[in-house]
């Protein structure tokens, strides 16, 4: 994978991790255990990004060699 795609792929994780909820809503999330639960969804969403991202990468690649 391209230096460019790693660095944006780094950012967004670091954004993100910036951007943080209110503390009484991420308590009572975690209190209830639905945390867990936006945890999985937030995982699965950045894991399809960066599958997606692979699969692009290994595309262009093989179009580069033809």
């Amino acid at each position: 994978m391209g230096k460019r795609t790693l660095s944006t792929l780094l950012l967004l994780l670091i954004t993100t991790g910036i951007c943080s909820a209110e503390t009484e809503m991420a308590d009572t999330m975690r209190s209830n255990g639905k945390i867990y639960v936006v945890i999985t969804v937030l995982a699965t969403i950045f894991a399809g990004i960066f599958a997606y991202l692979v699969y692009l990468d290994r595309k262009i690649k093989k179009l580069e060699k033809e």
